[in-house]
């Protein structure tokens, strides 16, 4: 599935300061409520979307540029997330630090999708994952 061809998306573009992410987050919740979309699974996709932008805003934002998030829904339990960005950086997935204060999004996006990778794109990339409910 990806969400710039599925019927049953959503998306919305956001500079790239981190008060938004709250915002992203919000409207990603009350899509999926219009969905029908069980709080458990929604739960688990408005956590990794927040984790998916929080990455972009902190590590690829560019100047001028805004991040996008998407959802894409097939209707039944297949959920994607995707958060676009201008960087041509992929993320990489760092080993466990105990004692770190962060550096463990890509770590819990892992363990909670059943999929995940980076699309290239003309101007940067897209980081996406996958939820089946």
């Amino acid at each position: 599935m990806n969400t710039e061809s599925h019927p049953h998306t959503w998306r919305r573009s956001f500079m790239p300061v981190v008060e938004n992410i709250p915002e992203a987050r919000h409207g990603a919740q009350l899509v999926l409520v219009s969905w029908a979309v069980p709080d458990d699974v929604s739960g688990t996709v408005a956590l990794i979307l927040t984790e998916l932008a929080t990455n972009a805003v902190r590590h690829a934002r560019r100047p001028g540029r805004t991040f996008d998030v998407a959802l894409a829904h097939d209707g039944e339990k297949t959920i994607e997330i995707e958060v676009f960005d201008a960087s041509p950086h992929h993320p990489v997935v760092n080993s466990f630090d105990p004692a770190a204060t962060s550096g463990r999004g890509l770590l819990l996006v892992e363990a909670l999708c059943d999929d995940w990778g980076v699309r290239d794109r003309e101007f940067g990339k897209s980081v996406w994952a996958r939820v089946v409910g």
